[in-house]
């Protein structure tokens, strides 16, 4: 029997070095299986003779009805061998390959795992684990996923510890004690639901593998039993040859067995199977048909093998690899003797390969963690550079947790490191963050004791106008709930739950008293009323105005209702809306007109400042004259943005789209100065 048609043990996987669930169940199912006498031979005997000479004796003791004397005896000599050979045979390579072989038996389903697509969990969000975690489970196999789940298992964890310890440490600013902190997420639960269903799943799997190797464990050494014995059965060579194939039709069929039982087991069939090739020299024809089937099957696995060397994804080769060597193994018997060591070289030339490409795949990706790990380490360092500069008010540090927040992104989007730095850079990155918040929840602890004091000084404020809200003494009342006002202004932040609440109640209370004064004003100002009455039958009258179609004619006409209207009086403050009613009708008939932008905002503006002159309160001529002012500065800013924009497009040629729009912008905004300073030289006449 040659040496190489024995594949070592291994596991090929570098990924898959932790103690699986899987495992533990093989363990299992290893404690409890028994192999048969001829299986303990195979571990413990050791050879008496060579291979060729076992051979050689095997051949000249089996006669036309073999013995069963002889045979045991060449059972147990060969086994001896079997033994030795494979306990000394093949390179580390060859025993990690063999292993893989041996592990992917047990669950033919395990290979499926590689062809799951393996996102960058990272880079999740909590929601995002979640939602890939239970498409998992419920659409793939649960043998197969279970690296994905422990991935997506330890990043969900990652992220809401660090999120828990933000809350801690939020907990114990605020005075909390340590033994009364809990924290939990709806999306903390979410997790841990579809997780258990995940956990139900797999164990209920895991059970039934078990109990199925176990089974398929009995068939197998069964047919090896039944393999044994037509050695010793009395019949004709063609119906032994049938029966023959029976057997290896049903080993091919029997199923996936315990991984520690895999090569014992199999090296036993092998053996067995090689015996009876030998039996069969009286009848070389069907030794020799089966001999010529393997070696062609064998050939072209050497052959795809040549392919998967040059395949530039490793990982897909490393697996496809797996299957040639188990059909090597299991589904193909031996070549003729001068044929065995040549093709067996060649297989393993290839395994050894095909290894190292993957071999150097990973030393290409462990440079791209370590470049993943500097910038990383420059995200963290950027993080303690933000976190060392205290602000001094609620908007700074606003920004301050938003660098914060980007540079979170950053980090958990800047992908994997390599994992013998994983834990420590996790740990530098949450203890940078930690101390971030940790300074800005100092702040805000200091900043809601100053919002406490806010709140007693503004709900004195209250109480004063709410005491002050019904006096008929408007000379000295007014003047007090005007400073009242103005003192609630400079106050500083309420805490935000309290904010609507008082600002509702102190409004409430100034508003009940001042609506009080202007409805008394009303009733008392009769001319006033009168006047509102007037203009709204002078608006009735100018809806039904025809113009002439002679602009001068018409812009007589309106400047003679625009005078009318200025004579009609003065209006309550309540009914002051009027004038703008007034200005809408204005703007229809001035859009019938011929009148550039500034003269008819300028004769809509000289009828405002009208009515804003017959008000005895000269703060309203004031307040206009700064509003005023402010549209000059806001206008002025916008052409200066725009003109500096055009500098960007010096080069351009005049024709551009984005120029013209550019100095359109410009003009627009010119023509609008121009009416503001109009508007500003005409209130200051005032």
């Amino acid at each position: 029997m040659s040496t190489h048609d024995n594949l070592p043990e291994a596991d090929g996987n570098e990924e898959n070095k932790i103690k699986t669930l899987e495992e533990n169940t093989e363990n299992t199912v290893s404690e409890t299986s028994e192999v048969s006498t001829n299986d303990n031979e195979l571990k413990d005997a050791e050879p008496t003779e060579t291979p060729e000479v076992v051979e050689k004796a095997v051949e000249e003791n089996i006669p036309d009805k073999a013995s069963n004397t002889d045979v045991e005896k060449s059972d147990t000599t060969t086994e001896q061998t079997v033994a030795k050979t494979t306990t000394e045979s093949g390179n580390k390579i060859q025993n990690e390959m063999d292993e893989a072989v041996a592990k992917d038996s047990e669950d033919e389903a395990k290979l499926e795992r590689h062809d799951i697509e393996k996102k960058d969990y990272h880079s999740m969000s909590k929601e995002e684990l979640i939602k890939e975690l239970r498409h998992l489970v419920s659409t793939e196999k649960i043998q197969a996923i279970k690296e994905h789940v422990e991935e997506i298992k330890n990043e969900f964890n990652d992220k809401f510890n660090e999120e828990a310890e933000q809350k801690k440490d939020e907990f114990l600013t605020e005075g909390g004690d340590i033994i009364d902190f809990y924290y939990s997420t709806p999306l903390k639960k979410e997790f841990n639901s579809v997780y258990f269903d995940y956990k139900e799943k797999r164990n209920a799997y895991y059970q039934n593998l078990k109990k199925d190797l176990q089974a398929n464990l009995q068939k197998r050494l069964d047919l090896i039993e039944e393999l044994k014995g037509l050695l010793n059965i009395e019949e004709n060579i063609n119906t032994t040859y049938n029966h023959f194939k029976e057997i290896k039709e049903k080993w091919h069929n029997a199923g996936p067995i315990p991984r520690d039982k895999y090569n014992t087991v199999w090296n036993t069939y092998h053996h067995h199977t090689e015996n009876f090739y030998d039996f069969l020299h009286l009848n070389r024809d069907f030794r020799d048909l089966d001999f010529k089937h393997n070696l062609e099957q064998k050939l072209k696995i050497i052959e795809r093998a040549t392919e998967l060397a040059q395949e530039t994804d490793v990982n897909r080769a490393f697996r496809e690899l797996q299957i040639l060597h188990k059909m090597w193994k299991e589904d193909l018997g031996p070549v003729a003797k001068e044929y065995r060591e040549p093709i067996w070289e060649k297989f393993s030339a290839l395994t050894k390969q095909i290894h190292e490409n993957r071999q150097q795949h990973f030393k290409d990706q462990d440079k791209v963690y370590e470049k993943n790990l500097e910038v990383k380490q420059d995200i963290i360092d950027k993080i303690v550079e933000t976190a060392s500069v205290h602000p001094k008010n609620h908007s700074g540090w606003q920004q301050k947790i938003k660098e914060i927040e980007a540079l979170r992104e950053e980090f958990f989007k800047a992908g994997k490191v390599p994992s013998s730095v994983n834990e420590e850079t996790w740990s530098q990155f949450k203890s940078a963050v930690r101390e971030f918040n940790r300074n800005k929840n100092a702040f805000y602890k200091s900043l809601k004791k100053d919002q406490f004091d806010n709140l007693n000084k503004k709900m004195e404020l209250i109480k004063i106008a709410e005491d002050n809200k019904d006096s008929d003494d408007f000379s000295v009342t007014t003047p007090l709930m005007k400073k009242i006002q103005s003192d609630w202004k400079k106050i500083g932040h309420v805490p935000r739950k309290d904010s609507d609440r008082i600002w509702k109640r102190f409004k409430d209370a100034c508003n009940s008293y001042f609506d009080r004064i202007h409805a008394e004003r009303n009733e008392a100002d009769k001319e006033e009323m009168e006047a509102y009455e007037r203009k709204l039958a002078h608006i009735e009258n100018i809806k039904s105005l025809k113009l002439s179609g002679d602009p001068e004619t018409d812009l007589t006409t309106i400047k003679e209702n625009i005078n009318i209207w200025k004579t009609l009086g003065r209006v309550p403050y309540k009914k002051k809306n009027i004038e703008s009613d007034y200005n809408k009708i204005l703007d229809s008939l001035f859009s019938q007109l011929n009148l550039s932008r500034q003269e008819t905002e300028m004769i809509k503006y000289d009828n405002k400042l009208s009515s804003m002159s017959n008000q005895s309160d000269d703060r309203v001529l004031r307040n206009e004259q700064n509003f005023i002012r402010k549209k000059i500065d806001e206008v002025k800013a916008e052409i200066r943005q725009l003109e500096n924009n055009l500098q960007f497009f010096k080069h351009a040629k005049d024709d551009n789209p984005m120029v013209l729009d550019v100095k359109k912008n410009i003009a627009k905004h010119q023509e609008s100065l121009n009416v503001w300073e109009a508007k500003l030289r005409k209130i200051k006449q005032l």
